[in-house]
């Protein structure tokens, strides 16, 4: 006579259990990685906005330089009798002689960007004003110790993105003479 075997196949309960840890870490990795993303992206905006905002004060010091709208004594801070506000200001307007950064900035009107509104236009009725008061901006000018007709610009903008306070810095050097 004959001994017939029999023969299970399949998965045991501890197999499958494996496999849904390995694939449970696999889908937690994804999710994580995707969260990482959608926080790099956001703060990848804060610090091009940073970024623009500190070039843009740079060259505003150096239009009125350019346009004479001020003298070489005013470009300097206040401390130093000159026209320009010391420590971190909030991002306003720029004031009537429209150089940012000056005593004279206008910080009842915030500076914003402006978004397209629902109809993904910008440029029409429906945009939409959103205030960057999570950004300040430091302006520091200090005379260059070796050479008196240059000075050392230093632009700081500081942002709050998520729990993080990051900056963005420039630093230019202004001679007298345009």
């Amino acid at each position: 006579m004959k001994v017939q075997r029999l023969s299970y196949a399949g998965f045991t309960l501890l197999e499958t259990l494996i496999a849904l840890v390995v694939l449970s870490v696999g889908v937690l990795s994804l999710a994580a990685m995707l969260a990482n993303g959608m926080i790099s992206m956001h703060e990848s905006q804060d610090s091009y906005i940073a970024q623009q905002k500190a070039t843009e004060a740079i060259e505003s010091i150096f239009t009125a330089r350019d346009l004479s709208q001020t003298s070489w004594i005013q470009i300097n801070n206040t401390a130093s009798g000159g026209i320009f506000l010391a420590g971190p200001q909030p991002l306003c307007d720029p004031g009537p002689d429209a150089i940012i950064g000056t005593v004279d900035d206008n910080c009842a009107i915030p500076d914003a960007i402006i978004m397209p509104g629902p109809d993904g236009i910008l440029g029409t009725g429906d945009d939409v004003r959103v205030p960057l008061a999570n950004f300040t901006r430091t302006i520091a000018i200090v005379p260059d110790a070796v050479t008196p007709n240059l000075k050392d610009i230093t632009v700081t903008v500081t942002y709050t993105s998520g729990t993080f306070r990051r900056s963005y810095r420039v630093t230019a050097l202004i001679s007298q003479f345009s």
